[in-house]
């Protein structure tokens, strides 16, 4: 019998196993975040960035926020990717204006060959944040865990930071592909088992943020991303409290090999901005479903714009009579901290709206 309450809407879930549902879900990447003017208040209280993250009360307050004031149909956890090679004692600190910047990142061998899967222990903060949101969503929504890819983690711990053209990680994955996929070896134990604990802990559905895949030529990324994502999702627990736990993946830039993507064992494919869902329908065969994918940037319109490109997004989906069950409605990438917070409001009451609708034609 599981400890927390009953799902009251498990619309998101349903769509991300293709099953049949009375309206397109939606919930946003970043959706708890610095364009609401009460995360900020928080944010200031907790004093940095850390500060929050590490702070279940806190961490499930700016959760439950974005569900709190808009119909969203799921809640993700508040935190970041960079928890796990923090847990790794690289030293994770955010710098204000210049994002997260590492204080020992791997520049030798010896410090590659050195790196071990952290006790999970060291990550305790973030289960408990779990169990609490699970808790105080009381089964309003369901509560999505997330953990970076093994090569996005990988870029920013050789990197030491955030990087415009990877220079440091390629050169290591040219030059010492031995080291790189000793690297990305650890990283994909460790991610799994993260994610693992997650699950454990009350996370009713995961997904690997692979946000830099894109930056790698096109064999590469077979080698050095997509092998290791597969090998994640294969060490995944899958089902739950007798529940299936879907597992969504999203490789920012990653349009070119949605069919590889579309096989890698995850339920759902997300998607960015340049792609067409219609056309990405077709060519990952409804083997998966499919998450995304307006621009963020299209938030910033009026509101008859938004409701256009909503509405644009999900006739792609559904183009050729195919129907349009499978697909969890996002943004192409995370949402800007400049975004109004009553642009959110009219994209999820015209994504409810039209869909249902649209279910009926």
């Amino acid at each position: 019998m599981s400890r927390f309450a009953p799902l009251q809407n498990d619309t998101f879930l349903r769509a991300l196993m293709r099953q049949p549902t009375d309206y397109t879900p939606l919930w946003l990447m970043r959706q708890a975040g610095r364009y609401l003017p009460e995360y900020r208040a928080v944010r200031k209280q907790a004093g940095s960035f850390m500060g929050l993250a590490t702070n279940p009360d806190l961490a499930t307050e700016v959760t439950l926020q974005p569900v709190t004031r808009f119909g969203l149909d799921a809640a993700i956890l508040f935190s970041d990717i960079l928890t796990v090679p923090d847990a790794m004692g690289l030293g994770l600190q955010f710098v204000e204006g210049e994002g997260p910047k590492f204080d020992h990142p791997l520049r030798d061998e010896r410090a590659v060959l050195e790196l071990r899967v952290p006790e999970m222990d060291k990550l305790r903060y973030v289960f408990d944040a779990v169990t609490q949101i699970r808790t105080e969503l009381a089964g309003k929504v369901p509560l999505i865990g997330f953990a970076g890819s093994p090569w996005t983690l990988a870029c920013y711990m050789v990197e030491g930071g955030g990087s415009r053209d990877h220079l440091e990680v390629k050169r290591m994955m040219y030059s010492r592909p031995e080291l790189m996929h000793h690297i990305l070896e650890v990283n994909a134990a460790a991610v799994a088992a993260y994610l693992n604990a997650q699950i454990e802990a009350g996370a009713q559905a995961v997904m690997l943020f692979d946000s830099w895949g894109g930056a790698l030529a096109d064999g590469h990324y077979h080698r050095f991303s997509l092998h290791y994502i597969r090998s994640v999702i294969r060490r995944l627990h899958r089902n739950h409290d007798g529940e299936a736990v879907p597992c969504i993946v999203f490789t920012k830039g990653g349009g070119m090999w949605l069919e590889q993507l579309a096989d890698s064992g995850a339920d759902a494919v997300g998607l960015d901005w340049t792609v067409d869902l219609g056309q990405a329908r077709l060519r990952t065969g409804g083997r998966v479903a499919l998450q995304g994918n307006l621009d963020p940037a299209a938030l910033f319109a009026s509101p008859a714009q938004i409701r256009a490109e909503a509405e644009r997004a999900l006739y792609a989906y559904g183009a050729g009579g195919q129907g349009y069950d499978g697909h969890v409605f996002n943004l192409g990438h995370g949402i800007s901290q400049f975004t109004p917070p009553e642009a959110v409001a009219v994209l999820v009451d015209a994504v409810h709206d039209l869909s249902r609708v649209l279910r009926k034609t």
